[in-house]
């Protein structure tokens, strides 16, 4: 939004600089992106008369002017050489003197072919306020002969452009701005005093809007009798081209000051060009299909069933919102008028620009929201200018309302804007704030019940108000305040191992971490989990990303494959994410620890020999994860994972996770030079821990025995463990197995297990005949249960 400063002064004037000025609309929301003059820098340039016009003796394209600059000198009469084609005698024009400074020259007294010139008739573009030279910068006939350009011209004001958000296009008007600035500055507002035009003439069309919900109110007035030879008025031009808009004639040169002026765009069309003049009708609706329009850019649209129209009872006429048409456009030809203002609703025009390529005005206003309650002011605001200006007559404004939005009243409370800004404001300065900001509100004990205005559709919910009260009051003024408030620091059960301390075993034990997408390809999920009703995304971000995971395992697989790219031979990963299941109509979500080792056990050293991570490595990882708890281990089955090498984890009888080394069809397929371990831990169940309760130290020595048993092949350690501690005798202190043996001496079909007994009393030294007694109630539970033999 870009806007000479003397403009908004005439609507209110803070006792602010220019430069205060930007900064108070830039510290209240309003960013003022570019403050620059309307011109740059020249002086001795004064308004001429050209008084008398002979041709060069010397130069066919030349002309000797005599011109009246306002001095005594030679009678105020200078002689000037000029080539323009657009001079002629009693045309006021800028004139540069002698000594003169242009952004671009200097002015000398010189020779053009043989005849002295004493300055120079300026162009526009000459001056630096025009980009194109079209002959001289001709002026009105009452410009003051003598008087200095700039101060007749007004070079010296500024040109302020906003860099507004799409939510405040109440702004997007000069009265809007000014709204702002007397908020801010507490100025009196002095908005154009807008009075009904008189008709004089009973002239109407009829408006049908057959699309009620895209265009819930239409204001359409005839004028006739208009004179389009008539000049518009300078101030205009200029307040105009300041903020960007090029002049055409004075019809659509009010239209468009008045939107400026407003932020209600506007629309004139030809009443000649409307089929049936005042026996047609004016129908808003959407396009048919295969309609088209030229616009008045010259472009050709095939409009699209979407796209809101304004036509007669034959033709399309505009583009509603967007752009009129070329055929219904006010050429100077035109004496009659249909002057149309309208709210439409912005989703109907968001978006349209964009999809034929072209850029509007009116649509910018009115995809971000008009002020629908000035509609009809605006059309009497329009009319008289119009009437002013061309002169014509008007007739009454044909209106058609529909179902208006709503303005929904907010509640704000007075203790939630102490609570969100830490600033006790009291009712009374709630009050004034919102009396500055023009709402309608009254107060109930201490909640303030507030109508946001019609042009301001940014305002919905309390937190919108009190953010108008902080932007009024001024951010520079709220404190910046420390918050004080007391911490406790928060309790850690040492029954919980939290995943921070997790992480930190992970990592001791040469672990990286690893963060990946919970969105991952439908196909790992057939691969890995044997999942045939995965949660499957309505909108991923890609083809690849489609489906939410049930494990962790795909991604430490492309972890895995991207480190091998890379020349990474030892990898170990750790990665702690959620995980979704679909079970019936719900869904589950759980948090899960998943690792994966490949390459050696040990970066590559001289002392120890080479060799791959395998199976009972990980395995250790995983007990150290679960330390003080006992875990076992019993054979399973798993998509992902090789068929004899895989164990699911268990804690008691709950079901931990699972181990193993990669399935070789999944290892082939990833392309992948050695096996990979992987292992899976259900994180809500590792994150419980029984407490270690502390027990007596004996002071006297253990006493080993070694129990070593043949057995079938198919009986797990495991077992064998499991019933021989179930005896919890009160002076067994560890049995662990420490060899497994198959071959000679064994039988095919039988193993040979060792295990090692530590016995300790607490109380005394224990004797050879105590010791045996609890070794022997071992080996009969062995043989009784799993007809072990003793091995010699």
């Amino acid at each position: 939004m870009k806007f000479p400063e003397s403009w908004l002064r005439t609507l209110v004037n803070p006792p602010l600089s220019s430069s205060e000025l930007a900064h108070s609309l830039t510290m209240a929301g309003l960013e003022v992106e570019a403050i620059e003059p309307v011109a740059p820098y020249f002086n001795k340039v004064v308004v001429a008369e050209v008084l008398s016009l002979n041709k060069h003796p010397d130069a066919d394209r030349l002309n000797v002017c005599m011109v009246n600059v306002g001095e005594t000198i030679n009678n105020g009469a200078l002689q000037i050489v000029c080539g323009a084609d657009n001079i002629f005698v009693g045309a006021k024009v800028p004139c540069a003197l002698i000594g003169a400074q242009l952004p671009y020259m200097s002015i000398k007294r010189t020779k053009v072919r043989g005849v002295e010139s004493f300055g120079m008739l300026c162009s526009a573009k000459e001056l630096g306020i025009g980009e194109v030279a079209e002959g001289l910068l001709l002026l009105p006939n009452d410009a003051p002969t003598g008087k200095d350009f700039r101060n007749y011209y007004e070079l010296d004001e500024k040109l302020f452009t906003l860099k507004l958000t799409p939510n405040r296009s109440d702004c997007l008007g000069l009265s809007g701005i000014a709204r702002e600035v007397a908020a801010i500055s507490s100025a009196k507002l002095i908005l154009p005093e807008t009075k009904p035009v008189e008709n004089k003439i009973s002239d109407t069309l009829t408006v049908c809007i057959d699309e009620p919900d895209a265009c819930p109110l239409y204001c359409g007035r005839v004028i006739r009798d208009i004179h389009l030879d008539v000049p518009t008025p300078t101030w205009m031009i200029r307040r105009l081209e300041r903020s960007g808009i090029r002049t055409i004639n004075a019809v659509v040169n009010v239209t468009n000051y008045v939107m400026l002026e407003t932020g209600q765009p506007m629309h004139a069309f030809n009443l000649a060009k409307i089929t049936g003049e005042l026996s047609g009708i004016i129908r808003v609706r959407y396009a048919n299909s295969g309609e088209k329009i030229q616009l008045l850019n010259g472009e050709n649209i095939l409009l699209q069933p979407d796209m809101l129209l304004i036509a007669d009872e034959v033709n399309p006429l505009a583009l509603a919102g967007i752009m009129g048409g070329s055929e219904s456009r006010v050429e100077h030809c035109a004496t009659d008028l249909f002057l149309e203002s309208a709210f439409f609703i912005p989703k109907v025009i968001a978006g349209k620009c964009i999809q034929f390529g072209i850029s509007s005005d009116s649509a910018y206003r009115f995809e971000r929201g008009v002020d629908f309650a000035a509609t009809r002011d605006v059309m009497e605001r329009a009319t008289g200018l119009i009437i002013d200006i061309c002169g014509g007559y008007s007739g009454p404004i044909t209106e058609v309302k529909g179902k208006l939005p709503q303005r929904k009243p907010i509640f704000l409370r007075e203790k939630r804007v102490h609570h969100v800004l830490g600033i006790d404001f009291e009712k009374n300065k709630i009050a004034e704030l919102l009396r500055r900001l023009q709402f309608n509100f009254s107060v109930k004990n201490t909640i303030f019940r507030v109508i946001p205005p019609t042009y301001r559709f940014d305002l919905a919910i309390e937190e919108d108000l009190i953010e108008e009260i902080a932007r009024i009051y001024g951010y520079h003024h709220i404190p910046a305040n420390l918050p004080c408030v007391s911490l406790n620091i928060l309790p850690e059960p040492e029954a919980i191992r939290t995943p921070a301390q997790l992480r930190r075993v992970c990592v001791a034990r040469d672990y990286q971490e690893v963060i990946n997408y919970a969105f991952v390809d439908a196909e790992w999920e057939k691969n890995f989990s044997n999942n045939t009703t995965p949660v499957m995304l309505k909108n991923p971000i890609s083809s690849q990303l489609n489906t939410m995971r049930s494990n962790l395992i795909g991604g430490l697989i492309a972890n895995l494959q991207f480190n091998l790219n890379r020349k990474q031979s030892r990898v170990r990963l750790f990665e702690i994410g959620s995980c979704f299941l679909k079970k019936d109509e719900t869904y589950i979500q759980s948090e899960k620890l998943a690792g994966l080792c490949y390459g050696d056990i040990v970066a590559e050293q001289w002392d120890l020999p080479e060799r791959s991570v395998d199976f009972y490595d990980a395995k250790a990882d995983i007990e150290a994860l679960f330390w003080p708890e006992i875990i076992r281990f019993e054979v399973t089955s798993h998509p992902a994972l090789h068929p004899g090498k895989s164990a699911q984890i268990y804690i008691g009888k709950k079901i931990a996770g699972w181990l193993g080394e990669l399935h070789p069809r999944w290892q082939q397929k990833a392309d992948l030079p050695k096996s990979v371990v992987l292992f899976e831990l259900d994180l809500d169940i590792l994150i419980q821990r029984t407490l270690p309760k502390a027990g007596e130290i004996s002071k006297y020595p253990s006493v080993r025995r070694d129990i070593a048993v043949i057995v079938a092949d198919n009986i797990s350690a495991q077992s064998l463990l499991q019933s021989m501690r179930a005896l919890n005798s009160p002076i067994i202190a560890e049995i662990s197995l420490f060899d497994v043996y198959r071959g000679k001496g064994v039988d095919n079909g039988k193993k040979s297990l060792a295990f090692r007994v530590l016995l300790q009393d607490t109380k005394k030294t224990l004797t050879d005949v105590e010791a045996d007694s609890v070794t022997t109630k071992l080996i009969k539970i062995l043989e009784n249960k799993f007809e072990a033999k003793l091995r010699n």
